[in-house]
């Protein structure tokens, strides 16, 4: 790249992340000078495995001083076996969420797969996340809205990036504009998923905070015949990448000990490794702005 071509890059994306909603969640902005982490467990395994998580993450992130929201799912309704283990359901799941929430005093996002659970779910959780297989659909991202509640809409696999206005309109004409973006990588060929980082700036020139999933966008989607598969060693450059296109945020999934994980194991982080990686991020996100 010619240092005018860089330039020009670097005027273009400042613009970009000029006009780009800053949203509020308790005592921070989304979207604002500061990098924003979504993390936590892919799935809710037992209260423990959570807690470890959430008191390691919030200690971490405070100490780099980041922004941070817990993140796991009650349900993973998009498994690929009957024989997979989806987490302890809806009822159970938020019970679970709400100590944790309560006892480490941190946000909460997670998933919602069918338009009833949104209204329970958002009485405990302040980010509702709409599942990238499920971005398509009108009911779910409508009573979503109504919670009014942040909205985070994962990108699908199979769009493209200016193809999710239209969504965030479904949310915004529903009378929510609390909303964020998260692409996740695109389908190529059979079980495999690669990132096209012009999505970044394209979805945040609709004026929404954009993130980038590190985790799910190193699967290998039923790689694995009844499992889907993945390979965590390309989560820390994807991510640093992520960071240099401009992204307002980074979603990972992080367990303290994902080779034994009963969901997404091989393309989660290990807590182990999850300061130096925001730490890194973090770096290259003060640099870009």
């Amino acid at each position: 790249m010619t240092k005018v071509e860089l330039i020009a890059c670097l005027i273009y994306n400042f613009f970009v992340m000029k006009n780009v909603k800053e949203i509020k969640l308790n005592n921070f902005k989304i979207g604002a000078d500061k990098l924003t982490i979504l993390a936590g467990p892919c799935v809710i395994e037992s209260y423990d495995i959570l807690a470890k998580t959430a008191e390691s993450l919030k200690k971490i992130t405070e100490k780099l001083d980041v922004n941070f929201v817990f993140k796991s799912s009650f349900d993973k309704a998009n498994r690929t076996s009957l024989e997979n283990y989806r987490g302890p359901g809806l009822e159970e799941g938020l019970k679970i969420l709400a100590k944790i929430k309560r006892e480490f005093d941190v946000p909460i996002v997670t998933d919602i797969h069918i338009p009833a659970q949104a209204k329970p779910a958002s009485e405990v959780a302040d980010i509702l996340q709409i599942p990238a297989f499920l971005c398509r659909q009108t009911d779910l991202l409508v009573e979503a809205a109504k919670t009014n509640k942040i909205v985070n809409i994962k990108k699908g696999q199979f769009l493209a990036p200016q193809q999710m206005l239209p969504l965030t309109k479904k949310v915004s004409q529903s009378g929510n504009d609390n909303i964020l973006l998260t692409d996740r990588g695109v389908s190529f060929g059979y079980n495999n998923l690669v990132v096209d980082f012009r999505a970044i700036p394209i979805m945040q020139s609709f004026g929404y905070p954009v993130f980038f999933d590190a985790t799910h966008s190193v699967q290998l989607p039923g790689g694995q015949g009844t499992s889907t598969g993945g390979d965590r060693s390309f989560v820390a450059p994807l991510a640093k990448a992520a960071m240099a296109a401009g992204a307002n945020g980074l979603f990972f999934e992080i367990h303290p000990d994902p080779d034994n994980a009963m969901c997404d194991g091989p393309n989660m982080l290990s807590l182990d490794d999850a300061e130096n990686m925001f730490a890194i991020c973090k770096q290259i996100f003060e640099v870009v702005r």
